[in-house]
């Protein structure tokens, strides 16, 4: 049996409900957005729900992002209900196969990679082996402990996936949980140090993240800006940035979530399978991890290495029907629905509606460059943040390019880009804001609150920080 609807739920279903109806019935031309079509208002009505809703948790998140699903379908998509087809002005519905997809999409398989790895070691005792060396390395201040994993996580993230990353260090996390009291606030802060890694690990590098791949290729573009930004000039300036944002989120974290004790004594205890199996295991882990780094050399992206371990594990049956089980189907669910929710901004033509709707040529050049920076943190909490950047960073292009030498005591174009690229990564007040926030919401160590907490102020100082270091090398052509 589930859990019994408290009032206080019954509050909130209720206001978001009523706020849906009241955007969903009134008229198309009281939205304000000039050329709106019909089925972008309904996304309009679909997304404050959904906002609504995942941001008081009136429901558990992945049913939010099942509902969301079905409300596109049933309204939005090419196989709606006939009566919603129909009519004036109603504009581009979308592929219902398009919507589906996404439960399969790509960076799904990622997530499902990850957790059948998790489930591996942790069936074949590797796990605690890692665990073991980890903590070695930095000793028993579990201040240190949490610092060990917040830099190896950002340190692996500058090369591989965000998303592989956080799965892999969660999984050699998981035995430290285990030895920990229930009640040791430090295990939030041990699981939060995993998300905040890995999304600020990947700012240093161009391969860090996709938003920065999209930057470069807008900032180099001979036919464009031409800056010819190469790998060593980006980490150069971003190396450092990202270091000093890593030790002041383990500084905000051991503030926020203080552990019980002075040191942690840990004895982990857990058997190791011997044999062929635990070599298959070993080799296979080791393989994976080779092809995330190496994924520039192979080809092979992250998503389709995730599929391998998947296929030996489940071939040489160390994964059975069993293990199943052990999966996190509602955090797929629930990125599933985060997904689709940004496949109805996008392919209806509201997310660029919305960006054009902002009257950027009559601001002044500081106000454009941070509220660019704020729509795309904005954006990048509720939908994908490579989808957000795909959108954001040629109309901000474009924006720029416009406006000429007026952006020029700022750091130019330069500096609009790379703010609205940097914004992206540090989004992460949600559970679906990043891959690795619904990883470490998996757990369920960690409340939405606490993730809205720690989002907001690591987002907010990375921010500031960000645009003041941007305008200061702009001005100064350090990249250019």
């Amino acid at each position: 049996m589930g859990k019994s609807i408290n009032k206080g739920q019954i509050i909130k279903i209720a206001l978001a409900a009523v706020l849906f109806f009241v955007l969903w019935f009134i008229p198309t031309s009281a939205i304000g957005l000039p050329g709106i079509t019909v089925v972008e208002h309904r996304v309009i009505a679909i997304f404050a729900l959904t906002l609504v809703l995942w941001f008081t948790e009136a429901i558990p998140s992945w049913t939010t992002s099942m509902l969301i699903v079905v409300l596109l379908l049933l309204t939005c998509s090419d196989n709606a209900i006939s009566f919603l087809k129909e009519g004036e002005n109603i504009g581009t519905l979308l592929s219902h196969k398009a919507i589906m997809a996404e439960f399969a999409n790509p960076t799904i398989m990622l997530f499902l990679g990850g957790f059948v790895i998790a489930i591996i070691a942790s069936k074949m005792g590797i796990d605690v082996q890692l665990a073991r060396g980890l903590l070695a390395l930095f000793g028993k201040n579990p201040k240190f402990v949490l610092l060990g994993f917040l830099l190896v996580t950002g340190i692996f993230s500058m090369f591989i996936s965000n998303t592989a990353t956080a799965a892999m260090m969660l999984t050699f996390m998981a035995p430290v949980l285990r030895q920990l009291p229930e009640d040791d606030k430090g295990r939030i802060g041990l699981v939060m140090a995993i998300p905040i890694g890995a999304n600020i690990g990947g700012m240093a590098t161009p391969v860090g993240t996709p938003p920065n791949a999209i930057a470069l290729k807008y900032l180099n573009d001979p036919a464009g800006l031409g800056f010819n930004i190469g790998f060593g000039d980006w980490a150069m300036v971003m190396m450092p940035f990202t270091i000093l944002l890593l030790i002041l989120a383990w500084l905000l974290l051991i503030k926020l979530f203080p552990f019980k004790d002075k040191e942690i004594h840990l004895n982990i205890e857990g058997n190791t399978v011997k044999g062929p199996r635990l070599v298959i295991a070993y080799i296979t882990l080791g393989l994976t991890i080779v092809l995330w780094l190496l994924d520039k050399v192979t080809g092979i992206n992250a998503n389709t290495v995730a599929m391998i371990p998947i296929a030996i594990f489940c071939v040489t049956g160390l994964f059975g029907k069993d293990d199943l089980k052990e999966i996190n189907w509602d955090v797929l669910w629930l990125v599933a629905g985060g997904f689709a929710l940004g496949t109805a901004l996008n392919k209806t033509g509201l997310a660029a509606s919305l960006v054009n709707a902002i009257p950027f040529g009559s601001w002044s050049p500081l106000v454009v460059i941070i509220g660019a920076g704020l729509l795309c943190y904005f954006f990048s909490n509720i939908i994908s943040n490579t989808a957000t950047a795909n959108l954001l960073i040629p109309v901000m292009m474009a924006v720029g390019t416009g406006m000429g030498s007026v952006l020029d005591p700022f750091g130019g174009v330069y500096t609009l880009i790379m703010g609205v690229t940097l914004a992206a990564s540090l989004a992460m007040i949600l559970p679906v804001s990043t891959p690795p926030n619904a990883i470490a919401y998996s757990t369920g160590l960690v409340d939405v609150k606490y993730m809205r907490t720690v989002g907001i102020i690591v987002g907010v100082v990375g921010l500031i920080l960000a645009f003041t270091m941007l305008v200061i090398i702009g001005k100064a052509g350090i990249m250019l």
